[in-house]
């Protein structure tokens, strides 16, 4: 690390356009969530056809921008700020490492607190097994957690499998029941029951989301995710240098580039044959969304220059500061607008009413994170940072900002396309 490495975290220990970066991976994360009802596929069954088309717009919409992209973002800022926080400490002559892992276990406890509200959707527990490999690679250098990185990211699971069904026609994907699994947790939710809801969310609900996340190749592209952001935070590359800016640039253009012939790969490859579309066609969907997820940073980089572009999205800096609290806070209160031991709007709320839904959810967050922020609470930060949570002399501040949450659009049937 340099000099003006050093002198760049020492005099804007915040980096504003990440804050507002995370605060739109969370928004456009409760977009979603709201649009799939929290993995609950109960929609109106008799709408105009005026408005299914409008709703098939909104959700095409949505799902191409958003889905699989905000919770890239989501990781890739987990790694950045697992940078953050084990460079102040090493300027202290401090390790990090089983201070991560402390809090690593306490992510485990708010991953079942929203799991219990979150029927199978919940990422946070994937966070807390994926992150196991920023604490093993915290003393790596630069270049090599850039190179375990891009390993991860090429998605060697998936060309593995890929391999191996070309080579012998029997070879098949584990099936690990994943479908079988939603079809019960379907079930428990539609029953209403909130003991039943609650116990089957943290139990069989985070085990069906645990493993459909391997199968989605969610569980290495998650791990690589955090390294870049860790790499990211190693080079200084939020900084807003020229330099920086250039990169950012360069980035958004070799994304672009790359975005178009990924994403037509992957429909080609997607009706190649049962194995081979569900491995080869998942490690391409991967790699488009991920192009995706650059355009999107590269361009929010970018735009936060402008003072115009800043000021205009000023809201979500405060929005990502708490997006631990608004990330937990969204799934409980989708689980009583649409879940039937709450209002029970599913049934008649199409993808627009949805996004209706989730655009009010997302301004009353905000309205609150500035009221909170602002001191007037006298917290001035996460409410969860007031939680006794601390120990080993340290304070919890959970600045992990997820996701931290989420792949390809898919019919109201499907119950599970984030």
């Amino acid at each position: 690390m340099n000099n003006s490495s050093e002198q760049l975290i020492g005099k804007n220990p915040r980096i504003e356009a990440v804050d507002a970066l995370r605060g739109f991976a969370v928004m456009a994360i409760v977009l979603v969530h709201n649009l799939e009802h929290f993995i609950f596929p109960v929609y109106p069954a008799d709408s105009p056809g005026w408005l299914n088309t409008l709703d098939q717009g909104v959700f095409n919409v949505v799902f191409t921008l958003f889905a699989g992209k905000a919770y890239a973002i989501f990781a890739l800022l987990f790694g950045f700020t697992f940078y953050i926080q084990s460079h102040n400490l090493k300027r202290r002559g401090e390790d990090f490492g089983c201070r991560f892992l402390w809090r690593l276990v306490l992510l485990a406890g708010f991953a079942t607190l929203n799991a219990a509200f979150f029927p199978a959707g919940d990422v946070l527990l994937l966070f807390v097994i994926a992150g196991l490999v920023l604490f093993f690679t915290r003393n790596w250098s630069d270049g090599a957690i850039l190179a375990a990185a891009v390993v991860f990211l090429l998605q060697p699971v998936e060309w593995y499998h890929c391999v191996a069904a070309l080579l012998d026609p029997a070879h098949r994907l584990p099936d690990l029941g994943v479908d079988e699994m939603y079809a019960r947790v379907a079930e428990y939710t539609k029953a209403g029951n909130f003991g039943d809801f609650i116990l089957g969310n943290v139990t069989l609900g985070q085990k069906a989301s645990l493993l459909w996340a391997v199968n989605a190749g969610r569980f290495v592209q998650t791990a690589g995710l955090f390294l870049l952001g860790f790499y990211i935070g190693r080079k200084q590359l939020f900084a807003a240098t020229e330099k920086n800016l250039r990169f950012w640039v360069k980035t958004l253009i070799v994304s672009a580039i790359a975005f178009a012939p990924l994403y037509t790969l992957r429909e080609l490859v997607m009706d190649n044959g049962a194995v081979v579309g569900q491995t080869a066609g998942t490690a391409l969907d991967m790699w488009q969304k991920l192009a995706f997820t650059l355009v999107l940073v590269a361009s929010f980089i970018l735009l936060y220059q402008r003072r115009k572009f800043s000021a205009a999205v000023a809201g979500l800096r405060f929005y990502g500061r708490m997006s631990l609290t608004n990330y937990l806070s969204q799934s409980v209160i989708g689980a009583f607008v649409y879940f039937p031991f709450g209002l029970y709007l599913a049934p008649r709320c199409g993808y627009t009413a949805s996004l209706l839904v989730g655009i009010l959810v997302f301004l009353l967050q905000v309205r609150f994170c500035k009221w909170n922020i602002s001191g007037i609470n006298g917290l001035g930060s996460e409410p969860i940072n007031s939680l006794p949570v601390s120990a080993a002399g340290f304070r919890c501040r959970f600045s992990f900002r997820f996701s931290s949450r989420f792949p390809l659009p898919a019919a109201k049937q499907n119950p599970r396309r984030r």
